[in-house]
């Protein structure tokens, strides 16, 4: 049987290690991840025998042509970005470097024969809603952060390079996600290992602007499914949770939960990049992946899996 080669930008991230680890337990396919290490976590890697990590800056056309001219994948996943809102505030140079990185990863899927290319875009290319829950299909293109002006970019270059040249996508807009892997700068993450270390946990502002929460088992099977049954060509999805719940409130869950003495500090609101509201309208995703893990069980989850790593 003819293995599946397969792509991932960005492979030492959060979310795109997570599928990883997913994907390598299919013998059936062979797994290259890359990813510069400037966010990423080598710790995260899946070590399979079907798993081959290369260094490299998927913004390098040198680098990543000396990879995708070599190998002839099926599949890529570009998920490599540089993320978070106080980093992609504080680094807007390098966030419009990853527009060199759709040229270079769009121009050499279409000249390698890549079959289909999954985009990682964002919740951020709602700006400021002006709809709840956020749909699809009416993006208001209002955001004026850099980091949501290049995810538009993104989603640019997959509708272009489709009508042009017969290149297969699916957008995925990623809303907040969380799990075991997350990085300490991302709020859900922060606030438990603050909690469990009996310390101060920060909120800005205060604290009513809402979010929704993904576990990441439902963002990675819902990506597999959309893969392995071949569906969602050419489509945009919401990857998230419909639950809302103000930030103040995650926090006080947290502390219950954790049975933790930690107390609630306020700092000044953000001037900009701190959205008052986000909830994505999941029906899409819904009818794909028939399942939806409650903030609680997933919390649950983290919780224990940090407490135990903590404890070593």
């Amino acid at each position: 049987m003819t293995k599946t080669k397969i792509l991932i930008t960005g492979g030492a991230g959060f979310i795109p290690s997570s599928l990883a680890d997913k994907l390598s337990a299919n013998p059936n396919y062979e797994l290259v991840l890359v990813d510069n290490l400037l966010t990423g976590r080598a710790s995260n890697i899946p070590q399979k025998s079907n798993v081959r990590f290369i260094k490299a800056d998927a913004n390098n056309y040198d680098e990543m042509a000396a990879i995708m001219l070599s190998q002839s994948f099926d599949v890529v996943f570009h998920y490599a970005a540089v993320v978070g809102v106080k980093r992609t505030l504080e680094n807007p140079i390098s966030v419009l470097n990853d527009v060199k990185g759709f040229d270079t990863i769009f121009h050499l899927c279409k000249n390698t024969g890549v079959k289909r290319i999954f985009f990682s875009s964002s919740s951020e290319v709602y700006g400021e809603p002006v709809e709840f829950p956020q749909n699809e299909e009416t993006t208001p293109l209002n955001a004026r952060l850099p980091y949501a002006v290049v995810k538009n970019i993104g989603e640019c270059y997959c509708k272009a390079f489709y009508q042009e040249h017969g290149l297969s996508y699916t957008i995925l807009r990623f809303f907040n996600t969380y799990g075991p892997k997350q990085s300490t700068d991302f709020v859900m993450s922060k606030f438990i290992r603050a909690a469990l270390k009996n310390e101060p946990i920060t909120v800005y502002g205060d604290g009513k602007q809402t979010r929704t929460f993904c576990y990441i088992d439902d963002n990675v099977d819902f990506t597999i499914i959309l893969l392995e049954r071949n569906i969602g060509i050419n489509e945009i999805f919401n990857v998230g949770n419909r639950y809302e719940i103000p930030i103040i409130e995650l926090a006080k869950k947290i502390i219950a939960m954790t049975n933790s003495k930690s107390e609630i500090i306020h700092l000044p609101a953000l001037k900009e990049g701190d959205m008052t509201r986000r909830q994505p309208d999941t029906t899409k995703m819904q009818a794909i992946l028939n399942r939806e893990t409650p903030l609680e069980e997933g919390m649950k989850k983290v919780i224990e899996i940090v407490k135990n790593q903590m404890s070593l």
